[in-house]
């Protein structure tokens, strides 16, 4: 705007002479335009000529004097070329883009934008303007419309009940109301084939190693259920599901023990180990831990074994799931003193198989 009102004022300063002698005032700007542009000219001596803003200024300002015969022979560009500068300079006058930038609403910062996506990862059930109230919540002061927009531009949908929780966050919600049974088998030295029936509870991780038989018929079955419901009588009222396969050892008697405990019957599809994830993880670390480097001799050696190492199971050995810690820790110990300010004790599992670690008092 500036620039605009200068260029005005020395249109008017140039116009004033030229009405009392324009003659002589003509002659004069045709000096002035020449000597300007041997300036120009000057300043570079090869390459393309280059008119600076300021030549532009002097250039469009003097032409306004000058017949416009004239303006072939003394100015050095195209009429039009004056015309636009004259057209260019003018609309700055008229520009409020830069006065737009400067009002307006504040920009948001990264961190809350970053925050706003997180909220809307973290609960798929919230919509914008709920988001909006946690932020606000939080101390950010931000629109509906604002967390609308962020939301808009990350590709998700600023509506609640974007969609519903993923197999992770739907296991880990329920997690506290789940126990899980599958089978595995154990072959012994001399080639048979035993059966364990495995439980394990997802919320704690804890595990129960029901039986062992050579022969896993439905009565046995059944009475591995009616004894899990006594061992954990003090727990059952927290488990409201049992997840388990087809399998046809499980028959209709298994399910009506768990039922009567208030247990919902919930059954894997078909060939899909994945959906009972965690008992198959178990027993995976049953066979590498365990019954790999161990030769079962039959059923007596193997309930031995499996009751053995379930206890080391529960009552020492760390899980990621629970922050390292065994399904019957509730918590961390304290911070220990120096490594060697006390002795450190090893007791031996399964005949040393595996080694358990603490300090002694």
């Amino acid at each position: 705007m500036i620039v605009s009102l200068l260029y005005q004022l020395t249109r008017q300063l140039l116009s004033v002479p030229a009405v009392l002698l324009r003659r002589d005032t003509a002659k004069d700007a045709e000096l002035l335009v020449l000597r300007h542009e041997n300036a120009v000219l000057r300043r570079q001596i090869t390459g393309q000529v280059r008119y600076e803003p300021a030549d532009r200024f002097w250039f469009a300002a003097l032409s306004s004097i000058l017949p416009r015969r004239r303006w072939h022979d003394l100015v050095p560009v195209q009429p039009a070329t004056i015309l636009a500068w004259h057209r260019r300079l003018i609309a700055r006058k008229w520009d409020y883009s830069t006065r737009r930038r400067t009002r307006g609403r504040p920009p948001t910062h990264l961190a809350i934008k970053k925050l706003a996506l997180r909220l809307a990862h973290e609960n798929p059930r919230w919509g914008h303007r709920r988001i909006q109230g946690e932020l606000i919540g939080l101390g950010h002061r931000i629109a509906a419309s604002t967390v609308w927009e962020i939301l808009n531009s990350a590709g998700i949908d600023p509506a609640p009940r974007r969609a519903g929780p993923t197999w992770k966050q739907f296991l880990a919600s329920q997690a506290h109301g789940v126990i899980a049974a599958d089978f595995f088998h154990i072959d012994t030295a001399l080639g048979k084939r035993l059966y364990a029936l495995v439980f394990l509870e997802h919320g704690t991780r804890r595990l129960h190693i029901a039986g062992v038989t050579e022969h896993p018929t439905q009565d046995w079955t059944t009475q591995q259920a009616r004894n899990l419901t006594t061992d954990i009588s003090a727990r059952l009222s927290a488990l409201r599901f049992l997840l388990r396969d087809h399998d046809t050892k499980y028959s209709a008697a298994f399910d009506a023990v768990l039922r009567a405990e208030d247990m919902d019957i919930l059954t894997s599809a078909p060939q899909a180990p994945k959906m009972n994830a965690h008992c198959e993880r178990i027993i995976r670390t049953l066979r590498s831990e365990v019954c790999d480097h161990v030769l079962i001799l039959n059923e007596a050696h193997a309930r031995k074994v499996l009751a053995e190492y379930q206890r080391h199971y529960n009552r020492h050995r760390p899980h990621q799931a629970r922050e390292q810690r065994p399904p019957e820790r509730h918590q961390q110990p304290d911070q220990a003193d120096e490594a060697n300010a006390r002795a450190l004790l090893r007791t031996r599992v399964l005949n040393g198989l595996i080694n358990e670690y603490r300090y002694a008092a």
